[in-house]
């Protein structure tokens, strides 16, 4: 009995692995180009409010300029019974990716 639960395993493990290997790489390629700049406004937001619980995330959208490229996004926190929203606007150059300015504005809404 025991031979036929470690067959059946082996089996399982050896049938199912390909489709997750498959799964995996394929969400790999589907990756939204935002979720870079979505950390780093995660850290910063982070770092100004140490003590805040990030709650909700939403990707505002990419604004083009001549050489630069910003990412905008809004984070929901929660400090205490306190709540609100957080614009992160992340500036960069557009070729190279280096992080020219990062803003934070609160707001209530």
């Amino acid at each position: 009995m025991r031979k036929t639960f470690i067959a059946l395993g082996i089996f399982i493990i050896a049938n199912s692995t390909p489709i997750h290997t498959l799964n995996s790489a394929h969400a790999q390629q589907d990756v939204p180009t935002y979720v870079k700049w979505g950390k780093l406004a995660l850290i910063e937001t982070h770092s100004k409010y140490p003590n805040a619980k990030i709650i909700d995330y939403l990707h505002q959208g990419r604004e083009s300029k001549k050489d630069t490229t910003i990412e905008k996004f809004k984070l929901w926190l929660k400090v205490g019974n306190r709540e609100f929203g957080v614009f992160v606007k992340i500036e960069f150059t557009t070729d190279t990716e280096k992080v020219v300015k990062i803003e934070l504005q609160e707001t209530s809404k």
